[in-house]
Order: C-alpha cells, then structure tokens, then sequence
C-alpha cells in the first residue's frame, strides 16, 4: 500500500467520524449515517490494498 493511499484512506476515515459524530450531537440521522458509510468505504479501501501489497510479497 502506498504512503499516498494510506493517508487518503486514514483522511476518509477521519472524516467519516467526524461526520458520525456530529450526526449525533445535533441528532441527524442522515449526517451519522453518511459518517458511518464514509468509515466503512475507508475500511474496504485498506482491506483492498493489503490484499495487493499481500500478492506483491
């Protein structure tokens, strides 16, 4: 996995959470739920990358 994709996925992660968490304390259920996407999207990324740095070793 490149450097420039990790920071890209830990930025879309960060963010995600952000977004979560703010979904929560103003109680908007779509801002929590795009967060919660954003997170998950960002976790499938990471995973794809290990498994090509995997068939690269």
């Amino acid at each position: 996995m490149g450097i420039g994709d990790k920071i890209e996925n830990a930025k879309d992660e960060l963010v995600g959470k952000g977004k979560e968490a703010a979904g929560e304390v103003t109680d908007n259920e779509r801002l929590e739920a795009e967060g919660r996407v954003q997170q998950a999207e960002a976790d499938v990324k990471q995973a794809g990358e290990k498994v090509k740095d995997a068939f690269k070793n």
